[in-house]
C-alpha cells in the first residue's frame, strides 16, 4: 500500500486537486522517502537467517555456500567449534557464526530457517556401538533442535524446519518402486529413518515441517564417489555384489537446490524424496563411472569380501532401492541433472 501511494504521489501531483494543499516541496520529499522505505523493507524481506546441524558434512558445506552466495546469514550449530572453524574460517565466511551447544538455543532464537543435517556417516562398519551411534547421533540432534524451537515464543521461533532423512526408510528391494507414499520398510536402516522422522514430526505446528528423504548424493571430494573413483584409478571398479540393486543417486548441487527450495517456498512441506527421476541399477551406475574416468568397470567385488569389511553395514551397498522423487517433481522443482551419466560427467570433467 505504501509503494502504491508513492508511485500514485508522484505521477498525480500537477493534477491533484487544490482543496488538499499539499506543497508541492513537500509532496516529493514523502515521494522520495516512501520509495527509500519499502526499496529497504523488500530487501530486508528476501534475506533469511539460518541455522544449520551438520554443516560441516558433505551436504552441508555447499549448502552454506550456497546460502552465503545469496547474502543470508548463516549460523553454524556445532559440537567441535575447531572442526567448524578450519571449514568455514573468517576471511572465506565472514559474518558466519559458529556456535557450540550451549549456543544453539540463541542462534535457533530469531532465526527463519533451521536446517537438520546432522548424523554419523553409515558407511563403515557396524558394530553394535556403531550402530547405536547412527541413531542416536539423529535422534539426539533431532529432538534437541525440535526442542530448543518448541521453547520458543511466537515471535522468535523459526518459521520452518528442514529435516534430514533418508531413503533407508522404504527398505530394500530390487522389483519395488517407492515414492512418498510407500510404506516403510522392517530392517534397521529403516527403523532408523521413522524413529529419526518421528522426531522431526514432533516440531510446533506452526513450524512448516519438510522432510528430506535423500538418497545417495554424488559430487566432488565426498559421498559415495569419494570411496568408488580410488577403486577405478587403480583399476579395480566394478559393481559391488550382484549389480542389480537398485542405485538411487542424486547429485549434490540438485540436493543443496532442493533443501534451499524448502526453506523458502511454503509449498515444500512433508515428505519429500531427494532423489534424482532416473535411478539405475549399480551396474549401470559403475559402467557409466568407468567410462566417464577411461576405466574398466567389469571387476565386481563379491559379497563376501564386502561383508568381511563391512560386517552388518555391507547391507547399505549390497542391497537398494528404487526411489523416484514424485513430491519435488508435482510441486515444479528443476533438477539440473536427471540421468546419471549427465551428472558424472560433470563432476569429473
Amino acid at each position: 500500500m505504501e509503494f502504491h501511494r508513492a508511485t500514485a504521489l508522484s505521477w498525480t501531483h500537477t493534477t491533484i486537486s487544490t482543496t488538499l494543499h499539499i506543497p508541492q516541496p513537500l509532496l516529493r520529499f514523502e515521494t522520495k522517502r516512501l520509495r527509500i522505505c519499502c526499496a529497504t523493507d523488500q530487501t530486508k524481506e528476501n534475506k533469511m537467517i539460518v541455522s544449520i546441524t551438520g554443516a560441516t558434512g558433505f551436504i552441508g558445506k555447499r549448502l552454506v555456500q550456497r546460502l552465503q552466495a545469496d547474502n543470508h546469514t548463516v549460523r553454524v550449530l556445532t559440537r567441535s567449534r575447531t572442526k567448524a572453524e578450519s571449514i568455514f574460517p573468517a576471511r572465506e565466511f565472514p559474518g558466519i557464526r559458529i556456535a557450540e551447544e550451549v549456543e544453539w538455543k540463541d542462534c535457533i532464537q530469531g532465526s527463519d530457517g533451521v536446517v537438520n543435517l546432522a548424523g554419523l556417516p553409515i558407511s563403515t562398519r557396524w558394530s553394535s556401538e556403531v550402530k547405536k551411534e547412527i541413531k542416536t547421533s539423529r535422534i539426539g540432534v533431532t529432538s534437541k533442535i525440535v526442542e530448543l524451537i518448541n521453547r520458543l515464543p511466537d515471535g522468535v521461533r523459526p518459521t520452518v524446519l528442514v529435516s534430514a532423512t533418508a531413503v533407508g526408510y522404504y527398505g530394500t528391494s530390487e522389483t519395488q518402486v517407492f515414492d512418498e507414499n510407500s510404506p516403510s520398510g522392517n530392517d534397521y536402516l529403516a527403523e532408523v529413518c521413522r524413529e529419526w522422522e518421528g522426531t522431526a514430526l514432533k516440531v510446533n505446528k506452526d513450524v512448516r515441517l519438510a522432510l528430506i528423504r535423500i538418497g545417495v548424493v554424488l559430487g566432488k571430494d565426498g559421498g559415495a564417489l569419494a570411496k568408488m573413483i580410488p577403486l577405478f584409478k587403480m583399476f579395480a571398479g566394478g559393481p559391488l555384489g550382484t549389480g542389480n540393486q537398485w542405485f538411487s543417486w542424486i547429485h549434490l548441487d540438485d540436493i543443496v537446490n532442493l533443501i534451499y527450495e524448502a526453506l523458502t517456498n511454503p509449498s515444500y512441506k512433508g515428505v519429500i524424496n531427494g532423489t534424482a527421476p532416473n535411478p539405475v541399477r549399480l551396474s549401470e551406475m559403475c559402467s557409466h563411472l568407468g567410462n566417464a574416468m577411461g576405466r574398466p568397470s567389469w571387476l565386481p567385488v563379491p559379497d563376501f569380501a564386502l561383508k568381511a569389511v563391512l560386517g552388518e553395514g555391507a547391507a547399505v551397498v549390497l542391497e537398494g532401492q528404487r526411489v523416484v522423487p514424485t513430491k519435488a517433481k508435482e510441486l515444479g522443482f528443476n533438477f539440473k541433472y536427471s540421468y546419471v551419466k549427465e551428472a558424472l560427467k560433470a563432476i569429473l570433467s
